[in-house]
């Protein structure tokens, strides 16, 4: 895993005297192979996070994988690319064009580490609302209603999208619930002495990490201030096209830019329109 902070982003200001208690963080999946560096390489799940530490609003903006958009000084192609052009910078320079807010650390982890992180926390519980399935990797699929998931589920549940019904969207939600069952989670065990140190020292000894030791503890911190009752999330819609062969999804940025709006001061969502 690495944890990255974005050039010129703000630090984090978990209750202090900052003009603002919201970070936001770019959480992307890499599905980098054994000896590959697994933040030059394409990206998977990719998720906008924002924490209001003051409020305990979270939200999550969705970002389709094959969304077709300009990458800065690399011309326009699908947005998980721009982690291969230029790691997390680029993403977070890429992804700040198109919602109109730009990250203040990229978060990338490997199946493997996300797994075992899940799996850290007891398992999680999400609520799922259509039954699915996949022949390699859940044959037996996921049925409707609450779901428990260890590491290996949860990975399973955010990565099948072929037997959903709007394939990258609808696996892009599914990604959104998995990430309220680890808020649950992590909320729910907040109170526990050590609980946060434990979490920020095992990242700080796990991740590549370019953020300082305090600022790791403070994104624990905020982390564990949010609200499951409080956190919203929307998956950014399109359009699906062909580029040279190539299926892509041509985003509403219209859409993307109303989402960052409406977003970007308090991390809540009212509507997805």
């Amino acid at each position: 895993m690495a944890l990255v902070q974005v050039q010129k982003a703000s630090s984090v200001d978990v209750g202090g005297d900052g003009d603002s208690d919201v970070v936001w963080i770019m959480a992307v999946g890499s599905d980098a192979r054994p000896g590959e560096d697994m933040t030059r390489t394409r990206g998977d799940a990719l998720q906008l996070i924002g924490l209001d530490a003051r409020t305990g609003a979270a939200t999550a903006i969705g970002i389709p994988r094959d969304s077709y958009v300009s990458i800065p000084g690399y011309g326009s192609d699908r947005i998980n690319a721009s982690l291969y052009y230029g790691g997390p910078q680029l993403l977070a320079d890429t992804v700040g064009d198109l919602v109109g807010i730009e990250p203040d650390f990229v978060f990338v982890t490997r199946f493997e580490k996300f797994k075992a992180m899940v799996d850290s926390i007891g398992g999680i519980d999400v609520d799922n609302p259509v039954a699915f399935s996949d022949p390699y990797l859940k044959p037996k699929g996921f049925a409707v209603g609450e779901q428990h998931l260890n590491g290996y589920l949860a990975l399973t549940f955010a990565r099948v999208r072929k037997d959903l019904l709007r394939g990258d969207f609808d696996r892009s939600a599914n990604q959104q619930r998995v990430l309220r069952g680890i808020a649950a989670k992590i909320r729910a065990r907040a109170d526990r002495p050590g609980f946060i140190e434990d979490g920020a020292t095992t990242a700080l000894e796990n991740m590549a990490v370019t953020a300082s030791p305090t600022e790791v503890y403070r994104l624990a911190r905020a982390a564990a201030t949010i609200r499951p009752g409080k956190i919203t999330s929307c998956v950014l819609q399109g359009d699906i096209g062909d580029v040279g062969g190539a299926s892509v999804v041509l985003p509403y940025t219209d859409q993307a830019k109303r989402l960052g709006d409406r977003a970007r001061d308090d991390a809540t969502l009212e509507s997805c329109t």
